[in-house]
This record gives structure tokens, C-alpha cells and sequence, in this order.
């Protein structure tokens, strides 16, 4: 019998990216693991945008994934060159700042990119038995020798010698393990996702850009997007946008920001109906189905807090870390606590008495220094301001 054979498994709570990417350190050091997702399969959360890969991002990815599976990783993101970043006035279409930011690139002059659901594909490859769907986790129970999970149906899970909590924002894992003291704030801001066809980009030409709309009484609104070249004129491959804007610029109906599809693609068509005609085929060739809204959210600007480190529990990603997506830096710091947490388990060959409390003490210097990064954009992109006293928490 092999010794990973007599391992309790490794219990992850959400089928995320930063869940996913554990699951393949784990699999690839033969810890036994198991995956417990909310949703009944992953279509149910198909909906996603491009995200930009930071060079510590990618170095994380990379030294996890094995080499084939990295390959086809690699292959699959998108290199955008071009004229670096454009800001452009979305009414009149005037240049109103052009930089070829070096912190925008992460390998060879280019900005990296990769879209949400294909970055979770990739992951999930060969940890897919491994899953069990239908499953939401709402809190844990502790034993001398292990950890279970609790289910929202009040059943629990097999007895795992670690919990990580990995299910976003909503965690109840981080706030049963920290007593509370991981928040997520409510910055009142809003977003919606959007995709098009390439072809509607083209106008726009390669490179990163962003559209600032600042004549609404109600608060400004900006579009950020990135154009790769090559795809630019296959209306079979879609890019995508993201929109925000100011507290009260954009609301869901009802405040219901679960809503996907025609309702939010209406909302951001109806924001950008004075916008100059080259910007227009984002959103008139748009596919309304993949219309999705977000909440823009934060942990505490001042960092990551401490917590009385419980042996058997820990979190990543943004149940341990927030972001606001200025900057685009809340998956790179999550995919870091992967490659961080996946390691030292390797490293002491599955659980051990000291792996989280280690992990948590490295994971709150990069993560503090990234969540203060993202807010301090975020009130200059947002208008935003978190008042730790004040601000409602999600």
C-alpha cells in the first residue's frame, strides 16, 4: 500500500480557479484530495472574461502545471502586443492618454491573457472525478485526527486531514476560521461582462484600452479591454469587455446582480448609446447571452489580517483576498496561494502540523501588499472609498 494510499484526503471547498490550481499540485504530488462546488456542474458558472496574467501569475501556473498541460495552457492564452495602453474618451473618441506600461507585460513585451472559462478547464483536467457537485459548504467541524465539512443539507463530508477553504467572497469557511475578522466590503459599485465577436474590435486595432465615459450626472463609466491580433478578423473567436462605473451608474433590476444575458447586455447597450460609432459594434454585435453583472468588492485596504491559525483549516483566493478588478490582480495573487499552499504540502508530503500556519504567514505579505494595490486604483477608477466602521460587508 502506498503511502499517499493512507493519506486523509485534502478537503477543497469551491471549484474556482485558486481551488483547481491546488487540485493539480495535489494530484501531481499524489495527495489525495476532493473538491466540494455549489453549482451541479461547470456550466452553471460559464460565464467569465479575459483575464490579464501577471508575471507572478504565470511563474505560479508554471510551477504547478506539468509540462504538457502547461503547453497547452500557454497555447491557449493570448499574447497581445501592439501600442501598449490607449485611454480614449468614449463620446468623442479623442485620445486622452497613450504609455506602453511595462507592469501591463509578463513575458516577451506582451500582455497575457486567458479567458475564465478556459483557464478552468485546463485546471480541472484529470481532477474532474475528484469532484463532487451540489455540494456547498457552509462551515467544519474539528476531531483530534482531522476535519469535516459541513453541508448546507446538514450532512458532512469524509474525514479530510486539511480544509481549504477556496469558494470566493461568500466564504463561510473564512469566517468561521478567521472568527470573523476576513470581510469583503461592499465598495456599491457595479460591472457588467461583455462579449463580442473579434471582428467588432478591429476598429480599435491591437493593443490594451481603455473607454472613460465622464459626461453622466450620475457618475463616470469606462470599458477596458484588450485586442490581440491574428483573431481580429475570425468572427468565430469572441473578445470580451468589462464595464464599470461609479456607485449608482450601474444597477441590476431588483438589485438582482445574479441576473445573465439579455437584461444586463440592455443596461450596458443603453449606457453606451451616445458613445462615438467606432466603439458601437462592442455592443451592438455583442452576445447577449454571456451579459453578466458583478459586484465590485474589496477585503480591508489595510491588508490581510491576522487570525489564531487553525492547524487543519486555512483559505486562498478570494476567500482570503478580495480585489477589486483595477489592475487586474486578484486571480494572479490567487493562483500564488496555490502554487504557495501546493508546495508546502508536497514538501512535507501531505499535511503536518505547521504546513497553514507557514503558508498564512508568507501568503499575507504578497496578498497584503496586492489588495492595498487594487483598492488605491480602485478610488481613482471607482470613485470608491471603504470606511472599515461604516462600509457594509457582503
Amino acid at each position: 500500500m502506498s503511502a499517499s494510499s493512507t493519506l486523509k484526503p485534502v478537503l477543497i471547498s469551491g471549484g474556482g480557479l485558486a481551488s483547481l490550481l491546488l487540485a493539480q499540485s495535489l494530484r501531481l504530488s499524489k495527495i489525495p484530495f476532493k473538491i466540494y462546488e455549489r453549482d451541479a456542474s461547470f456550466s452553471f458558472r460559464a460565464q467569465g472574461y479575459r483575464l490579464r496574467l501577471s508575471t507572478e501569475g504565470l511563474d505560479a501556473i508554471e510551477s504547478v502545471l506539468d509540462a504538457s498541460t502547461w503547453k497547452k495552457f500557454w497555447d491557449t492564452c493570448g499574447k497581445t502586443g501592439g501600442a501598449g495602453f490607449t485611454a480614449f474618451d468614449a463620446v468623442t473618441a479623442e485620445v486622452t492618454e497613450h504609455v506602453v506600461p511595462e507592469n501591463l507585460q509578463s513575458r516577451d513585451g506582451k500582455v497575457v491573457g486567458i479567458a475564465r472559462g478556459d483557464m478552468r478547464k485546463i485546471f480541472a483536467e484529470g481532477c474532474e472525478d475528484h469532484i463532487e457537485w451540489s455540494k456547498h459548504v457552509t462551515g467544519y467541524e474539528l476531531s483530534e485526527d482531522g476535519v469535516r465539512a459541513i453541508f448546507s443539507d446538514g450532512t458532512k463530508s469524509v474525514q479530510g486531514s486539511l480544509l481549504v477553504g477556496g469558494e470566493g467572497i461568500y466564504s463561510k469557511v473564512a469566517k468561521q476560521v478567521s472568527g470573523g475578522k476576513l470581510k469583503v466590503y461592499d465598495t456599491g459599485a457595479r460591472g457588467i461582462h461583455g462579449q463580442a465577436p473579434s471582428t467588432a474590435f478591429k476598429d480599435l486595432g491591437e493593443g490594451v484600452f481603455r473607454l472613460r465615459d465622464a459626461t453622466r450626472p450620475d457618475g463616470s463609466v469606462f470599458i477596458i479591454t484588450n485586442v490581440r491580433a491574428g483573431d481580429m478578423h475570425n468572427p468565430d473567436v469572441q473578445f470580451g469587455w468589462t464595464m464599470g462605473g461609479q456607485p449608482g451608474v450601474i444597477r441590476a433590476p431588483n438589485d438582482d446582480y445574479t441576473i445573465v444575458g439579455k437584461q444586463a447586455a440592455d443596461i450596458a447597450k443603453a449606457i453606451a448609446k451616445d458613445w462615438h460609432p467606432r466603439f458601437k459594434p462592442l455592443f451592438d454585435q455583442m452576445d447577449e447571452k454571456d451579459a453578466a453583472f458583478w459586484k465590485i468588492t474589496c477585503s480591508t485596504p489595510s491588508g490581510v489580517p491576522q487570525w489564531e491559525n487553525i492547524p487543519r483549516v486555512t483559505v486562498i483566493g478570494d476567500a482570503a483576498h478580495s480585489m477589486t478588478p483595477a489592475g487586474g490582480i486578484g486571480a494572479n495573487t490567487a493562483v500564488r496561494d496555490s502554487a504557495l499552499l501546493g508546495r508546502l504540502l508536497r514538501e512535507a508530503g501531505g499535511w503536518k502540523e505547521g504546513v497553514t500556519a507557514e503558508y498564512e504567514r508568507l501568503m499575507r505579505v504578497y496578498a497584503s501588499e496586492a489588495v492595498n494595490q487594487s483598492y488605491t486604483f480602485a478610488t481613482e477608477a471607482f470613485g470608491i472609498k471603504i470606511d472599515e466602521e461604516g462600509t457594509p460587508t457582503v
